[in-house]
């Protein structure tokens, strides 16, 4: 990583809620969503290049019915 950890979780906080702010203006019901940070907790690569950066910068969704 290229950050501290306090970092990296204040930055998937804000990636979390800019993801739930463009689904609330596609309609979405605000109360249906919350939103989790987990930092590099859940890392998809481990590397360290810009590959495994990328890759690690997303949102995941859980759709329950």
């Amino acid at each position: 990583s290229r950050g501290t950890r306090e970092y990296n979780l204040a930055l998937g906080e804000r990636r979390a809620m800019n993801a739930k702010k463009y689904l609330v203006n596609l309609g979405v019901d605000p109360g249906r969503l919350t939103t989790v940070s987990f930092g590099e907790e859940k890392l998809l690569l481990f590397g360290h290049d810009e590959l495994s950066w990328a890759q690690n910068r997303r949102d995941d969704f859980v759709i329950i019915k």
